[in-house]
């Protein structure tokens, strides 16, 4: 036999004080005074909670944002302007050496783009000396015609010679900084 089909012969007791006589059904029902304050109590704090709820959510609600300007405020307001004149001078320090010599090297590049063009200079006159040198030239000026041009070629291939190892050397301070 399930348990469920067994009869309840007895009614459980009330826990209402005022007894049985006060239930008349769903519809008119009766509730203690007592009941009817402890509900009515219950609904403020639900309705508190809910308000609490909605100014918490309201209040917090753009927290991030409020975050991120706080913690921006709290770095302009923990720094004093002599730490960050000290800071700046420790900068100018610490990058003045670097500037200085990226300035000489610029220096530097600018004297050899001054020499490559006196080199040129010196190659455009003597194509133009050449040019105006009449067909039929003594023996030893073409000798010496053929020394100055073969002189000239070794030169600009040293000169590429040692750009390349310049730029090599660069390449290595530049690995040997990093």
């Amino acid at each position: 036999m399930s348990r469920l089909s067994r009869a309840n012969l007895k009614a459980r007791e009330s826990i209402f004080a005022g007894g049985p006589e006060l239930y008349r059904g769903d519809i008119q029902a009766i509730c203690p005074p007592n009941l009817e304050e402890c509900v009515m109590a219950m609904e403020d704090c639900c309705e508190e909670a809910y308000e609490a709820q909605q100014l918490l959510r309201n209040g917090t609600h753009d927290l991030p944002r409020m975050t991120k300007i706080l913690e921006s405020q709290r770095v302009f307001l923990l720094i004093d302007e002599g730490t960050v004149k000290r800071y700046k001078a420790d900068l100018v320090d610490e990058i003045e050496p670097a500037v200085n010599e990226l300035i000489e090297r610029a220096e530097q590049g600018l004297n050899a783009l001054y020499k490559k063009e006196s080199v040129l200079q010196t190659k455009v006159d003597s194509a133009r000396a050449k040019s105006q040198l009449p067909a039929a030239m003594l023996g030893p000026q073409k000798l010496e015609g053929r020394r100055l041009h073969m002189l000239t070629k070794q030169r600009e291939r040293l000169d590429e010679e040692v750009k390349a190892l310049e730029s090599e050397i660069r390449a290595m301070e530049l690995e040997m900084l990093k």
